[in-house]
């Protein structure tokens, strides 16, 4: 099964078409079986800016579209205009004994993130019910926090009892999105998969627009990052990486190519 992870397209203000139809039309060479949207589709949560969203998705080929609200869909009434045009399912059945299931962070005209205990008491009771399955979690906002992302509105205000159901449930991967920036947090039963920005002009520092590719195979999750246009890499890379990347007197980009030089070259 492979699903891909997109998120952060801020269409409106920020956003770049030209990535997202490159975006598209790599995605559709995948066929992948899912795709995942991880909040924040709008810049602004205006209905053209939902139009126009709803019309470029539609371009992607895949079987079944899942996407989760973020902090800026909910920004001027936008969750109304969320529910009539992305409105998912909370839990998903995706086969080959895969669930999917989702979780709402956002909250209206502010960016930092909460669960809540209603949505997390329903979380619990819910994967109860799927024991035994490879069960995926998908939310905007951080559950752990990664680096380069300051410490203002990251995690989920209410993380540590989020983490504490999806540890006592046996989740296997939690998708977020929010601060544009590619990471994994491997803790060996659960991974917490955070993607980039897929379109936007806000990448962070030396990322480009990347996006997630999710291979699920023999109940074991691989997650790969691919950057719009380029090349694809095991996301742990990054990870591994880390300190080496971030050298200024490293050879390569935190993609892992070549620097220019001086003159330009």
């Amino acid at each position: 099964m492979i699903i891909v992870q997109i998120s952060d397209l801020h269409v409106g203000s920020q956003f770049i078409e030209s990535q997202f139809h490159q975006m598209a039309a790599e995605v559709n060479e995948l066929r992948p079986d899912v795709v995942v949207v991880t909040g924040d589709l709008t810049n602004e949560g205006i209905r053209r800016e939902y139009q126009r969203c709803s019309e470029l998705l539609s371009t992607i080929r895949t079987k079944r579209m899942i996407a989760v609200s973020g902090n800026h869909d909910y920004r001027n009434t936008g969750y109304l205009l969320f529910r009539k045009y992305f409105s998912s399912p909370s839990i998903s059945d995706l086969g080959e004994g895969v669930v999917l299931a989702t979780i709402g962070t956002a909250r209206p005209d502010r960016n930092e993130g909460e669960v809540g205990y209603r949505q997390n008491l329903w979380l619990e009771n819910t994967l109860r019910k799927y024991a035994g399955r490879l069960i995926l979690v998908a939310m905007h906002h951080h559950l752990v926090d990664v680096p380069d992302t300051g410490s203002d509105h990251q995690t989920v205000r209410d993380a540590g009892d989020v983490l504490r159901t999806i540890l006592d449930s046996g989740v296997k991967l939690v998708l977020c999105g929010h601060n544009h920036r590619p990471w994994v947090w491997d803790f060996g039963k659960l991974k917490v998969v955070n993607a980039g920005t897929a379109t936007s002009e806000r990448p962070r520092g030396l990322f480009e627009n990347t996006y997630n590719i999710i291979t699920i195979r023999g109940g074991e999750a691989e997650v790969d990052l691919k950057i719009v246009g380029g090349r694809r890499m095991p996301l742990s890379d990054i990870v591994r990486d880390y300190s080496r990347l971030d050298s200024p007197d490293a050879d390569g980009d935190r993609n892992g190519r070549k620097r220019p030089a001086a003159d330009g070259r």
